[in-house]
């Protein structure tokens, strides 16, 4: 693949995570629990890819059961992991702390792309994730509040939602040797089912699931910010490395910004204005690829 596509596949699959607020608020209205709305988006993403590749491309169902390990990677440990201590943080903590937690996740995929696959820690990329870093927090207002108390366990938990979270990029990297992104993301989300979905409960809300409201938003929850965006994001990691990738989707919460401002009706203040900026400049700044210093 092209670099410059590669690039705009993360960016698109960026763009569809940062929308994914509007089916969650949506579902949340309708009763669903979080760890509900986690189980609907693995499970409804696992079986929409299972009867693609049944009916379009058989061969991606193939895996060598010795490479299980891979999908435990990038199912469990990484996203079913980072779901759940993303919703402890923002329980013990907030959401604006939540989030900023969750973006160091560029930071620590900069670190293990070092050890693992001996990325180079380059000037750019160190202030490209510093620019990541300070936008985010200023796009999700955290500085602007004074009493944002948190507590060790809440810190705890925020960095171990970015850590887990990093592990996707590294976990799909590894997998990418043997598979393809279909296969890949295929069976991330079938591992992440066979955990999560046992946890929801799921059963207890089944008289919800009359209602095509409800279907609408699992087809955007699961086919759009997930199936495609996956999709897109790992097809990205076969070409650009897993660094580059992880602080270009930092633009997630910059969407998601827009996202609140023109469906919500959140404001944006002038500090978000420049958050979006940063954030802009780092994604621009990391993918110039031809000069490293």
């Amino acid at each position: 693949m092209d670099k410059k596509l590669a690039y705009l596949n993360v960016v698109l699959a960026s763009c569809l995570w940062g929308i994914i607020g509007i089916f969650v608020s949506n579902l949340y209205e309708l009763g669903l629990s979080s760890i509900q709305i986690v189980s609907i988006r693995v499970l409804s993403t696992a079986l929409i890819l299972i009867l693609y590749v049944v009916f379009r491309n058989q061969k991606s169902l193939k895996i060598n059961l010795s490479h299980s390990w891979y999908f435990v990677g990038t199912g469990i440990v990484s996203f079913s992991l980072f779901n759940w201590c993303l919703f402890n943080t923002i329980q013990m903590t907030s959401v604006s702390i939540a989030t900023i937690l969750l973006y160091t996740a560029p930071a620590f995929v900069t670190i293990i792309s070092r050890v693992v696959f001996k990325e180079l820690l380059t000037t750019k990329k160190f202030l490209s994730l510093l620019l990541t870093f300070i936008g985010c927090s200023l796009v999700i207002g955290i500085f602007q509040n004074s009493n944002t108390a948190i507590s060790f366990n809440g810190l705890i938990m925020g960095l171990g939602s970015g850590f887990f979270y990093a592990l996707y990029s590294i976990f799909g990297k590894i997998a990418l040797v043997k598979y393809d992104s279909l296969t890949v993301t295929l069976y991330t989300f079938i591992f992440a089912s066979i955990v999560v979905t046992p946890l929801s409960e799921l059963w207890e809300i089944a008289h919800l699931f009359k209602h095509v409201e409800i279907w609408l938003n699992i087809i955007g929850i699961g086919f759009l910010s997930t199936v495609i965006a996956f999709t897109l994001y790992t097809k990205a990691l076969n070409t650009i490395e897993a660094s580059r990738a992880s602080i270009i989707a930092t633009i997630e919460p910059v969407v998601a910004s827009i996202v609140g401002f023109i469906v919500f009706q959140e404001e944006l203040n002038f500090w978000q204005y420049i958050g979006i900026i940063m954030v802009i400049t780092a994604i621009i700044l990391v993918r110039d690829s031809k000069i490293d210093v």
